[in-house]
C-alpha cells in the first residue's frame, strides 16, 4: 500500500506545481516578493506611496459554472472568472487588487488541466494589473467525482482610507449607471443548467440561434474583470456608490450601497435584456421577481454618480478599452429617489 494507490500522486503534483511557476511569475507586479515554496506569501506595501492604506480583502469561487467546463472539457478561462468574482467585489471599495491566492482541490491531478486552469487564472490578475502570490493544490480522491475540480481564491486591494467608496454620500438626483456583463458571469447556473439541459433537452454543443453561440460558448464566456476600469473612473470621476451585480441581481446587490431612507429606481426598460437571458427566462417559466434576483439580466456592475456628470461618465466608460477590445457598454439605468420622511430601510425598485 502506498498513496499513490489510493489515488494521490506526489509525483503528479510536483509536475503541477513546475508547469506552472512561470505562469505566476509572470504575473508578479511592483510589492510582489518572489516566496514560491515557503509557507506564505509576501507583498511589500512599504514602496507603494500611501499615506494612509486601507487593506480590503474578498474572496469567492465559481460555483457550479464548473459543471460546464467539465462537460465541455475547456478549463482555460474558468480561472478569469474565479479572479474576477474577488477583485470585482473589493473594486466596489475603490480599492486597486495588489495580490490573489488560489485554491484548488480536485478528484486527482492532472498537471496539464492543472496547467490550463492557472493559466487562466494568471490572465485574470494580469487584467486586473495584480500579483498571482500563490496558492494551493489539493488532491481528494474519492471525495469528488472523477474529472472534476473545486476552485476559490482571494484578492487583497488597497484604497487610501479617505478614498473608500461606501454610498454614504448618495442622494437624491444622483443617477445609476449600468456597465454591461459579457453573459451570466458567474451567477445563476444551478438553475440555467436545469433549464437549458433538462427543460429544454440542449447538449453541450448545441446552438443557441439568437445569440450566434453554442451552449458551451455562452455559457463559459468569461466574467469582465471591472476594477481596472474602476480604478480609471476614480481618477476623473466622483464615484459615490459602486455594486457588483452577482448573486441576489440589481435589487439585492444595489440596496447594499444606499444609506437608510434611500430609493433606488431601475428602469427594466433602459436597456436591452441579452437574448441568452431571455431564453432563461422564457424557457424557465420565470416570473420578473425571480429573472431578476437570480441573474445580472446584462448589467455587471452599477455605479451611482451625480446627475451633473453622468453623460461624461458613460462616454468614458463607452471609451475605455478593455483587453485591447472597445468592449465596455455603459448607460444610464436609473434614479436615486429620496421619498418622505419613512422609518423604511433603503430599497430597490424596478419600474
Amino acid at each position: 500500500m502506498d498513496y499513490k494507490k489510493v489515488g494521490v500522486d506526489i509525483e503528479a503534483g510536483k509536475k503541477a506545481v513546475f508547469n506552472i511557476i512561470p505562469l505566476v511569475k509572470s504575473t508578479y507586479t511592483k510589492g510582489a516578493i518572489d516566496s514560491l515554496g515557503l509557507f506564505g506569501s509576501l507583498f511589500s506595501i512599504g514602496e507603494l506611496n500611501y499615506k494612509n492604506p486601507v487593506l480590503v480583502s474578498g474572496t469567492d469561487g465559481v460555483g457550479t459554472k464548473l459543471k460546464i467546463a467539465f462537460a465541455a472539457d475547456k478549463h482555460d478561462t474558468i480561472g478569469i472568472d474565479l479572479v474576477a468574482m474577488s477583485v470585482n467585489d473589493i473594486a466596489c471599495m475603490g480599492a486597486k487588487p495588489l495580490f490573489f491566492l488560489d485554491y484548488i482541490s480536485t478528484s486527482g491531478l492532472n498537471p496539464n488541466i492543472m496547467k490550463k486552469i492557472v493559466s487562466g487564472i494568471a490572465c485574470g490578475c494580469k487584467t486586473a494589473k495584480c500579483s498571482l502570490l500563490g496558492g494551493e493544490m489539493a488532491e481528494m480522491p474519492s471525495f469528488y467525482q472523477d474529472g472534476e475540480y473545486d476552485i476559490a481564491g482571494f484578492a487583497v486591494g488597497i484604497v487610501e482610507k479617505n478614498d473608500i467608496i461606501n454610498g454614504s454620500d448618495i442622494k437624491d438626483g444622483d443617477k445609476i449607471i449600468g456597465v454591461a456583463s459579457s453573459g451570466l458571469h458567474s451567477n445563476g447556473y444551478s438553475l440555467a443548467r436545469r433549464i437549458i439541459f433538462d427543460e429544454m433537452g440542449f447538449n453541450i454543443d448545441t446552438p443557441l440561434l439568437k445569440t450566434g453561440k453554442t451552449v458551451k460558448e455562452a455559457l463559459l464566456e468569461p466574467t469582465i474583470i471591472y476594477s481596472e476600469l474602476i480604478q480609471k473612473l476614480k481618477g476623473n470621476f466622483k464615484i459615490k456608490g459602486i455594486a457588483h451585480i452577482t448573486g441576489g441581481g440589481l435589487r439585492e446587490n444595489i440596496v447594499r450601497i444606499l444609506p437608510a431612507d434611500i430609493v433606488a429606481e431601475i428602469d427594466k426598460h433602459s436597456w436591452k435584456i441579452p437574448e441568452l437571458f431571455m431564453l432563461l427566462k422564457e424557457n424557465g417559466g420565470l416570473n420578473e421577481d425571480e429573472f431578476y434576483k437570480v441573474f445580472n439580466a446584462g448589467i455587471g456592475m452599477a455605479l451611482i454618480v451625480d446627475g451633473s456628470i453622468k453623460n461624461e461618465v458613460v462616454t468614458f466608460i463607452n471609451e475605455t478599452k478593455y483587453m485591447d477590445l472597445t468592449m465596455f457598454n455603459a448607460q444610464e439605468i436609473g434614479s436615486i429617489i429620496c421619498p418622505k420622511k419613512t422609518s423604511k430601510d433603503a430599497e430597490v425598485i424596478l419600474v
